[in-house]
């Protein structure tokens, strides 16, 4: 006679968030202080004035320039993409996993591993888990899909730090940029003092590189190293919870030993009472 599940593991797994959510407050944080600069300008009056093509060449070439040399083409292409990861960011929270992964965990204590296989499209906003569940469906043991999958996150995690410190390297690289353009505009104006009509030029090369290179490192770059990190620190506990759902479900034990293994990772407020 066969075991009946319990009313919870007889419902089908609640798929989560797959596609990228806008974040509001990564934009709507860089957008308004740049904004509020601007209005500051523009009250100021002659905004033209701070529109310098010289100093824009020396500023943003130059920081790009400079951090691809010190980086790669691809990791740069990795950290645009992390960039545009943070602005629409597909979301996990961490007791919404968890209580899937509780899911799963008591389908196959009941029904047997190869059962999980059913509800794999329900679990493609957790690729980590859908991976792993694979290799135990295929026979894998728990700990050798541990072991992988934990090579996985830190493959993951140096990724991550190393977009994270492209933009570092570009915070610190753009006032610098911005100091040497002060310097060129400050030979170039002293080079020319016999012609008072270069003067002008030669100062507003000199004085915007730096205004550019100040905006750049405190109005976009550390404002995003900052959020990468931080979404990549809630990424990284939901993989960890991935990894010990595989390894609990490849060794066949109680989900219920599983759900307390969740709660010592889990942040307080985000604790889960899946047999409660």
């Amino acid at each position: 006679m066969a075991t009946e599940l319990p009313s919870r593991a007889q419902r089908s797994v609640s798929p989560g968030p797959v596609k990228g959510v806008f974040d509001l407050a990564t934009v709507l944080g860089i957008v308004v202080a740049i904004g509020l600069v601007l209005t500051a300008i523009i009250l100021g009056g002659s905004p033209g004035s701070f529109v310098d093509g010289p100093a824009m060449l020396i500023v943003f070439g130059g920081t790009f320039g400079i951090t691809t040399a010190c980086f790669s083409l691809r990791d740069m292409w990795a950290a645009f993409k992390d960039v545009g990861g943070a602005i629409f960011r597909s979301h996990q929270d961490g007791k919404q996993a968890a209580m899937q992964m509780l899911q799963v965990a008591q389908v196959a204590r009941y029904r047997g591993i190869l059962s999980i296989q059913s509800y794999l499209p329900a679990l493609e906003n957790l690729p980590m888990l859908v991976q792993g569940l694979n290799m135990v469906i295929d026979g894998s043991a728990g700990d050798e899909v541990e072991r992988i999958l934990q090579r996985e996150v830190q493959a993951q995690t140096q990724r991550l730090s190393r977009s994270i410190s492209i933009l570092r390297k570009a915070a610190e690289l753009s006032p610098a940029m911005g100091l040497i353009g002060t310097l060129v505009g400050l030979v170039q104006m002293l080079g020319n003092l016999e012609d008072p009509s270069t003067i002008g030029p030669s100062m507003a090369v000199a004085l915007l590189t730096t205004f550019y290179g100040a905006c750049l490192a405190n109005l976009v770059f550390n404002p995003l190293a900052s959020k990468i990190e931080r979404n990549g620190a809630e990424d990284m506990i939901v993989n960890h919870l991935c990894v010990m759902a595989c390894a609990s479900v490849g060794r066949q034990e109680n989900p219920r030993r599983l759900e307390m293994l969740f709660n010592t990772l889990l942040p307080p407020a985000q604790r889960v009472d899946y047999f409660g």
